[in-house]
């Protein structure tokens, strides 16, 4: 057994402990974070089987980008963990029922292609991963990659608008009548009459 073995079941032993972690944490917070140390896991895997393209995008993407992005939603919304485990009962067979179709179809796929692995691609020493994938999807994959940026075009028009539309329980401030405002409608001066001063009397003094 090499360094090389040694470090696939270090990283991969992490990567199932994080992703344990991601579904049965309490805290969301604890969640993200244990899903962006899966996330580091995996590319660290996929850098040490030579794709380190997919590595990269993983680290800038989804750890640099989206898991912050997810880290500071889920630190900034009042999240009660009292009210997340209400319909637990009531969705968990369905989700064991998925858990298994899910368990149950990866292992088909494992067992059957177990043992119809051959010896490893020759890779030549000069050979780059990231231009070679770069070339597919530029050539042979250039429709494909054209409909993928139409959907994430579609999708974040979507979430634009739908943050953008009116709604009676949001809170709205005019800028231009915040500019336009006079003093005399921030400040509203009230005459009153000043307190008098109240003399203490001693306990024996009669009123």
């Amino acid at each position: 057994m090499n360094f090389t073995t040694i470090l696939f079941y270090i990283l991969a032993s992490v990567l199932v402990y994080a992703a344990f972690r991601v579904i049965t944490a309490k805290s969301p917070v604890t969640a993200v974070l244990h899903l962006i140390l899966a996330f580091a896991n995996a590319a660290m895997l996929w850098v040490m089987m030579g794709a380190e393209f997919l590595g990269l995008l993983l680290v800038l993407v989804y750890v640099g980008a989206v898991m912050v992005l997810f880290l500071f939603v889920v630190m900034m919304i009042d999240i009660k963990n009292e009210t997340m485990r209400d319909g637990l009962r009531t969705y968990l067979p369905l989700g064991l029922f998925v858990g298994i179709v899910l368990v149950v179809e990866m292992s088909f796929v494992l067992m059957s292609g177990w043992g119809n692995v051959g010896p490893a691609a020759p890779i030549a020493n000069d050979y780059n991963n990231a231009r070679s994938i770069g070339e597919l999807m530029y050539t042979q994959y250039a429709f494909a990659v054209q409909v993928g940026a139409a959907l994430l075009l579609v999708g974040m028009i979507a979430a634009i608008a739908l943050t953008l539309r009116h709604r009676k329980d949001s809170i709205h401030t005019s800028a231009g009548d915040a500019v336009r405002v006079k003093a005399k409608d921030r400040v509203h001066l009230i005459d009153m009459p000043s307190q008098e001063s109240v003399t203490a009397k001693s306990p024996g003094e009669s009123s």
